[in-house]
């Protein structure tokens, strides 16, 4: 088989055929394991434990059955848990009280500012880097078709 068989034309592009959508349903995949494992480990007191080995049982079959880079997409999974912290604090920061039936609630809330920046941090970083990997590691590939 030709060396060429991955690459279009001359321009020394890869092909954008299935195997790319493939490479980014693998990464959402670990998206969800790293978002999974993050609740997890923000909630360890309570349901936390569950979701620890849920995260674990599905990063052991991912492993086994993926491609390796995919598993950056854990690490912008991390994402998910920061954005929820940002919406949960929204009305912060400082003390924020609901009506509820028969008087109000309060709650002391943080700022959400340094969780939604941590999290678009995260999964932006995530994301530049798969790209980054899959130009880097599908240069020299032969296609396998």
């Amino acid at each position: 088989m030709s060396g060429m068989s991955g690459i279009s034309g001359m321009s020394g592009r890869r092909d954008e055929g299935p195997g790319r959508a493939a490479g980014w349903g693998w990464f959402l995949a670990w998206l969800l394991v790293g978002a999974c494992a993050g609740i997890g480990l923000a909630a360890i007191l309570t349901v936390g434990a569950a979701f620890v080995v849920l995260a674990a049982v599905a990063a052991v079959f991912l492993l086994r059955s993926g491609p390796r880079r995919a598993v950056l997409g854990g690490v912008s999974g991390v994402a998910l848990p920061l954005f929820y912290l940002a919406y949960l604090n929204r009305g912060g920061p400082g003390e924020v009280c609901h009506a509820v039936p028969g008087g109000q609630s309060c709650t002391d809330e943080y700022t959400p500012v340094p969780f939604l920046v941590a999290g678009v941090l995260v999964l932006v970083a995530g994301c530049v880097i798969h790209v980054m990997a899959g130009r880097r590691g599908g240069a020299g590939r032969v296609s396998e078709s």
